[in-house]
């Protein structure tokens, strides 16, 4: 059987123009000699749509899109999509499933429901969906189909040392003599998730001796970012055929020669958190109805990053760089800023804000009395900042890319209505010491963010000789203390045990972390990377006292 791994970049509610792609694949499968196409998760409704699968409309349109497609199928096709159930029939009292269907000669042939449901990280699908009770076999051709969806492989306990799950349904389909294991995902991207992902299909492929299709979304939708790489392996676990990473692609796969179409993949994980970046990007603006961004450019390394970003994502002409100069911003920024803008030939406007935040000095100076200068000044100069970009949002329909990275956010070092302002936060989930490592990989080729922009010691200039190690340790440490808290969850003790820090410094650090939440709930949503980003895959109250 040729089977053609068939990727491709939904919209979560375009049942349209998903299905317009769909059949599009199909007929490229069937000219290259495929004998079935496999699609992704939900890919007639798009992942993740939330609580749109509580709207009656919303399941009506998977199953009436579905019953179109059946019909106009080329050839056999495995496709997701949220489909009605018996609620009556099951504890959870849920009327919908994640469904995976076959459709095969003008009709739905087969359904698999999902049966292990995440609810970790950003999952919550069993507040959605009833979980199948158990897994069936397929016949198509002289192949026995095995087919599951996206958690249901990531349970095998011979490669987890804790499963999380009672019920293994790969364990099940072999044990019913399946001769192909096919896997439809959603599943989103994250640093250094590919080799773990690669070892536990192969370790299926090689314990079970079958050969395993995986067939992944690809693109950005809200948050989240799809990577694709869909890829089948044989029995021995070697790498039969793969798709591309962050591209819509289709491959072929031979299940009786054990051969494919291989595409290139990112060299290493800051080449695969770049593109993940630039494709969340993409999607998140052109999906939301934007074509055009707007960047506020401060010569610092952050912004340089953004624009690099915007630009490979939509094209230097959709992207808009904006200097807004104070009175403590340095000759080397401001031209740093311009040169950025120069080198990634994008437009640039410089606004001054030094008269107008005179003009707020001026009348809060009665209210203020003789009250010291502080962090309210500082604080100003940044609103006035992201007042003029929301202006220049409304008055040309441009997206705002905010340009905080996530060592600030996780402190609160931003300014709520200020730096923080914007639509999307593209670099809200990198650390800063990977914010340098971005800029490297952006200028591998020539010299687009400017030596000195990233060489120079990170400054607000908010204040006169301000820099970030006035407030904060340096980042090479901050760093390792905020990914043990947040994304590894560890307590202080053990970071300071662990890394040899002052325990009062982590300490004091954890408690900047918790006590910023509410900036972070107000901030504008960003692009998750690592395994633990901020947002609603990370759930934690505003008003609370619990100190570790």
């Amino acid at each position: 059987m040729k089977i053609a791994l068939a990727q491709f970049n939904p919209t979560v509610g375009d049942f349209e123009g998903n299905s317009a792609r769909i059949l599009t694949l199909a007929a490229q499968a069937k000219s290259r000699g495929a004998d079935l196409a496999v699609f992704s998760e939900l890919c007639i409704c798009g992942y993740l749509p939330l609580d749109l699968l509580e709207r009656p409309a919303f399941i009506q349109r998977n199953h009436d899109t579905l019953k179109q497609l059946a019909a106009q199928m080329p050839l056999p096709a495995v496709v997701g999509y949220a489909g009605r159930v018996n609620k009556e029939h099951h504890p959870t009292g849920k009327s919908i499933a994640n469904k995976a269907a076959l459709i095969s000669e003008g009709r739905v042939a087969f359904e698999q429901s999902k049966m292990l449901l995440p609810t970790y990280d950003v999952f919550d699908e069993s507040r959605y969906f009833q979980p199948g009770d158990r897994q069936y076999v397929y016949a198509l051709d002289n192949e026995q189909l095995g087919i599951t969806i996206c958690e249901d492989v990531w349970n095998d306990k011979n490669f987890w040392a804790s499963p999380m799950y009672a019920r293994d349904p790969v364990l099940e389909l072999v044990s019913q003599g399946t001769s192909i294991l096919l896997n439809i995902s959603a599943s989103p991207c994250t640093i250094d998730k590919r080799d773990l992902r690669l070892g536990m299909l192969r370790t299926i492929a090689r314990h079970h001796k079958r050969p395993v299709v995986y067939v992944n979304q690809v693109g950005g939708n809200d948050s989240l970012v799809f990577d694709g790489a869909s890829i089948a392996l044989t029995p021995d676990g070697t790498v039969a055929a793969q798709a591309k990473a962050f591209e819509e692609d289709l491959v072929l796969f031979d299940t009786v020669t054990g051969k494919g179409d291989i595409h290139e993949q990112p060299d290493d994980e800051i080449a695969y958190a770049y593109a993940a970046l630039v494709t969340g990007t993409r999607d998140y603006v052109r999906k939301c109805r934007f074509s055009k961004t707007i960047v506020g450019l401060s010569g610092g390394v952050d912004s340089a990053v953004v624009a690099s970003i915007a630009v490979a994502a939509l094209g230097p002409s959709n992207v808009l760089g904006v200097s807004m100069p104070g009175p403590y911003s340095s000759e080397g920024s401001k031209a740093d800023a311009r040169t950025l803008s120069q080198n990634l030939g994008i437009e640039f406007l410089t606004i001054p804000i030094t008269p107008v935040f005179e003009a707020y000095k001026q009348v809060l100076c009665p209210i203020f009395a003789n009250r010291p200068v502080d962090a309210t000044e500082e604080n100003i100069q940044a609103r006035i900042r992201g007042n003029y970009l929301m202006a220049l949002s409304n008055k040309f329909g441009s997206m705002v890319l905010s340009t905080g990275n996530k060592s600030e956010i996780a402190v609160g070092y931003c300014t709520l209505y200020g730096d923080m302002a914007g639509g999307l936060a593209v670099i809200s989930d990198v650390p800063k010491m990977m914010v340098y490592e971005l800029a490297r990989h952006i200028n591998r080729e020539r010299e687009l963010i400017p030596r000195s922009t990233i060489e120079k010691a990170p400054s607000a200039e908010l204040r006169p000789n301000q820099k970030d190690s006035d407030s904060l340790p340096p980042y090479e440490v901050l760093d390792i203390i905020l990914k043990a808290y947040i994304e590894e969850v560890k307590s202080t003790d053990e970071i300071a045990s662990e890394y040899g820090y002052n325990l009062k410094l982590v300490r004091d650090i954890a408690m900047l972390v918790d006590r910023n939440e509410y900036k972070r709930k107000q901030a504008a949503p960003g692009l998750k990377i690592t395994s633990r980003a901020f947002g609603f895959g990370r759930p934690f109250p505003i008003a609370q006292r619990f100190i570790p």
